[in-house]
């Protein structure tokens, strides 16, 4: 056979192409017009059902949040107190009184060990008051230059003694001030406030908040009848160095006002107590502003009370201060009334120094 014909048979035998071999497809089955209808009704209400869904997750999450900012507020609030709790702890743990506690008399007296004549004379002081005054045992005052005024308003304040008449009728809060309009005193803006030398305009300010302070203290602690919760204000009181200088900064200034309201009743030639006599008659407070400069001022910084402001002192308080000396055992001087004389409601303090200058509280019952 020829190569043509083979040729030949070859086309009339042609191989059906892919698309030929391939069976032939199922028809796809048809959509009517009322399935689609149908379709397109259903699309509206999913649609809803999710916005319905989406609408309780959201109302959800924002009640879930405010329940939590409330849970943060409240611990928040927790949290600040158990601080504030905590912290009002530590600070009451570190004051540190400025007035113990109760101590034995005659145990407190062996701190004078030896047989020098001094020390036996306190030792001698103290078996005296313990045996002949009844007074067992006694209150430890912190020693600086405000003993004087911690150990008489100590004992005003425990025993619940009432604010002073005159200090009413005078309104003390406004004593600066007249000082300053009415009797022309400017010299103040040149009292000290113990360490602090100089306040300058700035005095009128702080002698009232000091005033102020020292009414409030006061009149709170003697409307209270119960006496343990007045000692209980008192060891807060004790306890707390800034409101201690207010009230003995006050008192000073309180001793300033009369000393210059006496220094003018002399010069009209108006009875004063005798006390001022001696007081004026000294060349370093022969007037109010010497006193204030050389001796009022330094108290509660560099130096205490004299003998002689005591009596200014009580005179001030409306209150007769007893002092056992412990230096003058066994002579005249040993107990000693400042002032010596007074109105006969006036109350009555006692107090026990060893050398003058620091005082200690006897307790008289336990």
């Amino acid at each position: 056979m020829t190569v043509h014909s083979e040729m030949a048979q070859r086309r009339q035998h042609k191989l059906p192409s892919f698309s030929e071999q391939q069976p032939p497809c199922p028809p796809s089955p048809g959509i009517t017009a009322t399935e689609t209808n149908t379709d397109q009704k259903k699309l509206p209400s999913l649609q809803a059902n999710m916005s319905m869904m989406w609408n309780v997750v959201t109302q959800f999450l924002a009640v879930a949040v405010a329940v939590l900012f409330m849970m943060w507020q409240t611990a928040k609030a927790l949290m600040s107190k158990w601080c504030s709790i905590s912290c009002q702890g530590l600070l009451h743990m570190k004051r540190n009184p400025s007035v113990n506690g109760e101590v034995d008399v005659l145990v407190y007296s062996k701190k004078w060990k030896g047989e020098e004549l001094h020390v036996r004379q306190m030792r001698k002081g103290y078996e005296q008051i313990y045996n002949k005054h009844h007074i067992k045992y006694l209150r430890p005052v912190k020693d600086d230059n405000y003993s004087p005024f911690r150990a008489t308003l100590f004992q005003v304040f425990n025993q619940g003694i009432p604010f002073p008449g005159w200090m009413k009728e005078k309104d003390i809060l406004k004593l600066p001030e007249k000082l300053l309009y009415s009797q022309g005193c400017n010299w103040i803006q040149q009292f000290s406030f113990g360490p602090e030398k100089y306040a300058g305009p700035k005095v009128y300010g702080k002698l009232r908040k000091c005033l102020e302070v020292f009414r409030r203290q006061w009149m709170e602690i003697s409307s209270c009848k119960d006496q343990s919760e007045r000692q209980n204000m008192c060891k807060t009181i004790f306890s707390d160095e800034a409101t201690e200088n207010k009230l003995y900064e006050a008192v000073k200034f309180i001793m300033l006002y009369l000393v210059i309201e006496a220094y003018e009743n002399m010069k009209l030639e108006q009875d004063i107590p005798s006390f001022y006599t001696y007081l004026f008659s000294r060349e370093s407070s022969a007037d109010p502003l010497s006193f204030m400069m050389n001796h009022l001022n330094s108290v509660g910084d560099t130096t205490g009370l004299e003998q002689i402001e005591l009596f200014l002192l009580g005179y001030s308080l409306e209150v007769r201060i007893k002092v056992f000396r412990l230096s003058k055992v066994n002579t005249e001087n040993f107990e000693i009334l400042y002032p010596d004389s007074c109105k006969w409601d006036w109350h009555e303090i006692c107090l026990v120094t060893e050398d003058d200058r620091h005082y200690n509280i006897p307790v008289t019952s336990k």
